[in-house]
């Protein structure tokens, strides 16, 4: 699926190859919550460091540890297994004195910190993440270095990619069979994964079209913008100001956004219009599962971007806003296979 949509860097797909995620210290994430634990509360906060483990598994284990239910773990976000990975979790204990986790013992697992908190830490609620990566073999070269400015420069573009849809895009695959009434889906996360991959999809053709017709970074009446570093959005809907608008843009004051649609949909740019109309078979489901709509950027732009030849190959080293993948950075680069 993701092979199949164009590139922004240079508009042709890399020349140079690499291998990813070969050994997991090829791959670490440090999660940013945006904020510090609290020190006390019904919350215990536990920070982890995991080798090759699944976020989910080890969520459990601690729960289990601990001696509360599953229902009670929290987490931020699911990270790479094949990875070392720094992140939070958290267990519900409203009353209960912190376990001794010095007792605590997992294959891969280390607890770097332990402290409480007054809240759960919940899904999605992260700023961003550091990111360390390895891209073993690939080779120093004109075009490699021309991509790896180009990308600090201007960003790159912030698909979804193929975890986002499931294996071999199954996930989309019965999206769509349960917008045409051919399957019910009761299970929730299910659902959920389902109406994410429908959204994603339409995300990626919006972005892909304006790559394709070079409005990646241009300005279009009924546009819709967001403030840098804001989740405030609003419509370009004035034609003398497109000039202005422009200017901010190039000046990443303001950030042109695609769609993640929902049961209300804002008229937006034609481009986007003519392709959340081709794709109203969602609509329904959207309406029936109360989705509300949200913008994302249509470009993302690295922070602390560095990169260096090494032996074993080219190592970056760079932070992401939350919801934004590596992989898809990395696929501006180089043309990767991974483990």
């Amino acid at each position: 699926m993701l092979e199949q949509l164009p590139y922004l860097t240079l508009k042709t797909p890399p020349k140079s190859t690499a291998l990813l995620k070969q050994h997991c210290v090829d791959f670490v994430v440090k999660e940013d919550l945006g904020y510090e634990m609290s020190g006390e509360g019904e919350f215990v906060a536990l920070k982890v460091r995991k080798t090759g483990c699944n976020t989910l598994f080890v969520g459990e284990k601690l729960a289990q540890f601990a001696g509360v239910s599953v229902r009670n773990m929290g987490y931020a976000g699911l990270k790479d297994r094949q990875a070392v990975t720094e992140q939070w979790f958290c267990l519900q204990m409203p009353g209960k004195d912190t376990p001794d986790f010095s007792g605590f013992e997992l294959e891969g697992v280390e607890i770097l910190a332990v402290t409480r908190h007054h809240r759960k830490i919940r899904t999605g609620s992260l700023q961003g993440n550091y990111f360390d990566i390895l891209l073993r073999d690939a080779k120093e070269s004109e075009e490699l270095k021309t991509r790896l400015e180009i990308v600090e420069k201007v960003g790159f573009p912030n698909y979804f990619t193929e975890q986002r849809f499931g294996r071999d895009g199954h996930n989309l695959t019965q999206a769509l069979r349960w917008a045409k009434g051919e399957i019910k889906v009761k299970d929730r996360k299910k659902r959920s994964f389902y109406l994410s991959a429908a959204r994603s999809e339409i995300f990626n053709l919006v972005v892909a079209a304006r790559i394709e017709q070079n409005l990646a970074q241009q300005i279009l009446p009924n546009d819709i913008v967001q403030l840098n570093g804001s989740h405030s959005w609003f419509k370009a809907d004035d034609t003398e100001d497109l000039n202005v608008l422009q200017v901010r843009l190039e000046n990443q004051d303001i950030l042109l956004t695609a769609p993640l649609i929902g049961e209300e949909n804002p008229q937006a740019s034609d481009i986007e219009n003519a392709i959340v109309e081709q794709h109203n078979v969602f609509s329904p489901l959207m309406k029936q599962e109360k989705m509300k709509a949200v913008r994302r950027p249509l470009l993302m732009q690295p922070q602390h971007f560095r990169w260096q030849f090494v032996e074993e190959g080219l190592a970056l080293s760079f932070y992401l806003l939350a919801g934004s993948y590596a992989t898809a950075l990395i696929r501006e680069l180089v043309n990767y296979k991974e483990a």
